[in-house]
């Protein structure tokens, strides 16, 4: 957050920032997924970035006509979306651009994965190359536009989605060199070789060598430098709703879909992973019902913010949603999900790897990483987040061929660097062990919410 200086004076000081905020998935697709939708990953099986995995699939396409935005287009809003959608909307493979999804009035989605030049965006159906035109700048141009035409005659919903700060991280041309004296942040975790970590985590080389860092360096100054323009953005689009008589009556929510390391326990740059660099991510909400400058620790998650929109605009959220209203001071105890299904690719482990005969399994073997990997099909995890005034943990199990198990105390551990899954009692242990498990199962938020307790609820 740190180059968003506007984001924090026009949304954070005016309104709410939430400061314990979570994904369902530490990967963009099923994270925006369960954004849309208020649902868990088990539940929309959106399970990776693939259409194997559900990445704008059939499956996936049932779902979608259940957002927030079919659920306030129904209710008289003018809908609008500009940016990137799930991973795979819009290739040749799912369907093509030709293919608007439901919910939206004015339509312009991002064809595939995140590019800030040589792009198609799908208008309102349309396919339209660009090559030269900045696509956060595009982004901004179409909202200003969709603004000026607004009245308070109509609701209307806009969601701006630029890639920024997702890979490459191209900052726009006046923004490049800002930040040429910035270094990547050298947290207590950075670049440590963790031997109670899982597997992937222990791979070498562990830690990293120093011919590498100059490249860690320059992935987190492009990361910032690319926001620089999406803060922009963000002021452009307060302006313009002030001018336009609507920013008092309207909410402005800001999120990511994901969060990401850049060195942490060896790992090069990229997420995937169940720690707090990769799960947690900034909440900034301002509106009429929200209070100013205000910081709030209660737990969230993005499964939260589907059922916020709907119900601030004034309908009920459905029981089945597996999200909760967002409101200022709650209940501050909640047990929160984080689901994770591994990836392995053909193509992205390069032959000059030495894991080159595993290339089936493993995924984003690259030179320019030393060769460590950053997925594998078996990275496949499920964490239970505890958060209340008396506890703040975390307990992880992995699907592999050790049944690996993590656990932290992040109330005296804040970068998860002792696991202490064989200090703490075994009664404790197996209760985490079992609300675990009944969490990858839970439907609605008050079965997610407490599974042990309450019932699951079926629509």
């Amino acid at each position: 957050m740190n180059p968003m200086q506007s984001v924090k004076r026009f949304i954070g000081n005016e309104g709410t920032t939430f400061t314990n905020s979570y994904v369902t998935s530490p990967i963009c697709c099923p994270s925006r997924a369960s954004f849309l939708t208020g649902l868990h990953v088990h539940n929309h099986m959106t399970w990776n970035n693939s259409i194997s995995g559900g990445c704008y699939s059939r499956v996936w396409r049932k779902f979608e006509k259940r957002t927030f935005a079919t659920a306030l287009k129904d209710a008289g809003y003018n809908t609008f979306y500009a940016g990137k959608y799930l991973n795979e909307y819009g290739v040749h493979a799912s369907g093509g651009p030709e293919q608007v999804p439901p919910g939206w009035s004015e339509w312009h989605g991002l064809v595939g994965n995140s590019v800030y030049y040589n792009y198609t965006i799908s208008n309102n159906g349309v396919p339209t190359f660009s090559t030269d035109l900045y696509l956060t700048d595009i982004i901004r141009d179409l909202s200003l536009n969709y603004i000026e035409n607004q009245t308070e005659s109509r609701p209307f919903l806009m969601v701006l989605a630029p890639p920024a700060p997702h890979q490459p991280a191209t900052p726009a041309e006046r923004h490049r060199g800002v930040y040429d004296n910035t270094t990547v942040l050298k947290t207590p975790n950075f670049n440590i070789a963790d031997d109670n970590k899982h597997w992937l985590i222990r791979m070498p080389p562990s830690p990293l060598p120093e011919k590498i860092m100059p490249e860690l360096d320059r992935v987190y100054r492009s990361r910032w430098e690319s926001l620089l323009a999406v803060d922009e953005m963000v002021a452009d689009v307060v302006e313009s709703l002030d001018s336009s008589g609507l920013l008092q009556n309207t909410y402005l929510i800001f999120t990511s879909d994901n969060g990401y390391h850049i060195g942490q326990f060896s790992q090069v740059y990229d997420k995937r992973q169940p720690y707090e660099a990769d799960v947690k991510v900034p909440l900034l909400i301002r509106g009429p019902t929200f209070p100013r400058n205000y910081t709030d620790s209660q737990p969230v998650l993005n499964i939260d913010i589907a059922p916020t929109i709907m119900a601030l605009a004034g309908l009920s959220p459905p029981r089945t949603m597996d999200g909760r209203q967002i409101t200022v001071a709650q209940e501050v105890e909640r047990y929160m999900l984080v689901e994770y299904y591994g990836e392995g690719r053909d193509d992205s482990v390069d032959p000059s790897c030495p894991w080159k005969y595993d290339s089936e399994h493993l995924a984003q073997c690259y030179p320019q990483y030393d060769c460590k990997c950053q997925d594998a099909r078996n990275n496949t995890f499920a964490c239970l987040r505890h958060i209340s005034q008396r506890f703040n943990m975390k307990y992880c199990s992995f699907a592999d061929s050790e049944n690996f198990t993590e656990m932290y105390d992040l109330s005296t551990d804040l970068y998860e660097l002792d696991n202490i899954v064989d200090k703490v009692l075994p009664s404790i242990k197996h209760w985490y062990k079992l609300t675990l498990s009944q969490m990858l199962t839970c439907k609605g938020y008050k079965n997610c919410d407490n599974p042990l307790e309450n019932p699951k609820v079926y629509g």
